[in-house]
């Protein structure tokens, strides 16, 4: 995938898995910023990716390793993205529970409730009808 970098085997499968090519990276490369002092400070440690189609950025500080930092990048933006679809996943699935929900015919129990409380308006309003005002 990346020039120079060896990724391991179980992150190359999950990429592909999740049909990451190497193309659709955008990497930068940060100086790191917080404790760790004038080393972490003066060099370029902190890796940025961002993976075009879905636009999830990631940014690794966490190993001094500019190296170490890139594989565990690409780790998170792995989970990142498993949690992106599995969030789509279940927005369509909700939505097709709700169409579905909506298309169905009211029972009969659903449709004698609504016929009373009909009525018990219709008697509320009927009974009004009958005030009328004498000057």
């Amino acid at each position: 995938m990346a020039t120079g970098l060896q990724i391991p085997e179980r992150l190359l499968k999950r990429l592909s898995d999740l049909g990451i090519r190497d193309h659709q990276l955008v990497e930068k490369f940060i100086a790191g910023s917080g404790p760790g002092g004038q080393k972490i400070n003066k060099t370029a440690s902190c890796v940025s990716l961002r993976h075009i189609p879905t636009n999830i950025e990631i940014q690794c500080q966490s190993e001094r390793s500019q190296t170490q930092n890139r594989i565990i990048a690409r780790e998170r933006l792995c989970e990142q993205i498993e949690a992106y679809r599995k969030k789509i996943r279940l927005e369509r699935g909700r939505e097709t529970a709700r169409v579905r929900f909506q298309k169905r015919k009211p029972s009969p129990g659903s449709k004698a409730r609504k016929r009373r409380a009909k009525q018990f308006r219709s008697d509320k309003k009927g009974s009004r009808k009958g005030v009328s005002k004498d000057d």
